[in-house]
């Protein structure tokens, strides 16, 4: 039997990235996933395989009215809820100084209270279910100071912080409540960041350069640390966040020469 046969899932920002790889290794592995995303499914993404179908909901987990009717316009067609993963998130670039109240106000409403709302909505399903687990994606900008990412780490680490609350808070219930710390990933918005830089291929490989094991992060690993965290097999694991970034966090090597 695959890990998720009979589960039902809603993964937020599924629409590529990390999100589309957790969206199709999940359908993969026999759950029925709903995807949310400001942007529509791609038509060469909607598919985890052949004859294995992505339902994709466009919504902007900014609108609380919006994401209240696309959740459970997403657990009627699913028929119920186990599995939530909120990855819906945006970057921001700078120091302390270097973005107004308006920018600080926007990437935290996107990046923490988006899954607050998607939660909040998803709840009365997720109690009704036997398997129940939320994954939400922080990053490792909550747990290491980054250079230039003063706004993105605040919001990463309130997500990391949250996590942990929503974990103690929703363990009675039977819910299981985890992040994934991914380190530096190579993801659409990297690209983007990677295109406006003076020198690419030299920022990339700076990029690859501060990672312990000198790549970035592929989203398929990323999803496979979400999938266990969803799965029954991780039935002991609530409250925790594990990092996927390639030693970022917790090693310290001697420079390669």
């Amino acid at each position: 039997m695959n890990a998720f046969d009979g589960l039902r899932a809603i993964v937020t920002g599924g629409a590529s990235g990390i999100g589309l790889a957790t969206a199709q290794l999940l359908a993969a592995q026999g759950a029925r996933v709903a995807v949310l995303d400001r942007d529509p499914l791609p038509d060469s993404e909607s598919a985890a395989g052949p004859g294995i179908p992505l339902h994709g909901v466009q919504v902007d987990v900014g609108d609380d009215m919006a994401v209240q009717k696309a959740v459970a316009a997403a657990i009627e067609h699913l028929g119920q809820l186990d599995v939530l993963v909120n990855n819906a998130g945006i970057g921001a670039q700078g120091g302390v100084e270097d973005n107004a109240d308006d920018e600080w106000h926007r990437v935290l409403d996107v990046n923490v209270v988006g899954m607050v709302r998607v939660t909040r909505a998803a709840l009365p399903a997720l109690r009704k279910s036997s398997a129940a687990a939320i994954v939400n994606t922080s990053s490792i900008a909550a747990t290491a100071g980054l250079p230039q990412r003063v706004l993105y780490s605040a919001s990463k680490g309130a997500v990391s912080a949250m996590t942990r609350a929503m974990a103690a808070d929703l363990l009675p219930d039977g819910i299981r409540v985890n992040a994934v710390n991914p380190g530096t990933a190579d993801t659409p918005w990297i690209g983007r960041l990677l295109a406006k830089a003076d020198d690419p291929a030299a920022e990339r490989a700076a990029l690859e350069a501060r990672q312990p094991h000198g790549r970035l992060v592929s989203p398929d690993e990323i999803a496979a640390a979400i999938a266990y965290l969803a799965s029954p097999a991780a039935g002991s694991v609530t409250g925790v966040a594990v990092a996927v970034d390639g030693g970022m966090e917790s090693l310290r090597l001697r420079p390669r020469r």
